[in-house]
């Protein structure tokens, strides 16, 4: 995984127990999801810091569109509900 030190989220015990709880990409049109966990840390992050979607660092996650869609997505279809 590329997210280190400052930017560690998630242990892997934590994201053992959150990725089968996450959406697959099965009867999905259009390119799979990818990079599950830098998605999900990125959103983690952006909320432990309290920054604005746009600055939420490229590098160790993913752009801050992809993370922003992401997080909109999974709050209207119940998939946090399934992860608290």
């Amino acid at each position: 995984m590329t997210s280190s030190g400052r930017y560690r989220v998630l242990s892997d015990e934590q994201w053992a127990r959150i990725e089968p709880l996450l959406p697959s990409n099965e009867g999905r049109r259009g390119h799979p999801f990818r990079n599950d966990r830098r998605v999900v840390e990125a959103i983690a992050y952006r909320y432990r810091t309290g920054i604005p979607w746009r600055d939420l660092p490229r590098e160790p996650f993913v752009p801050w569109q992809t993370a922003w869609k992401r997080h909109r997505r999974y709050a209207a279809d119940g998939t946090w509900d399934r992860v608290l």
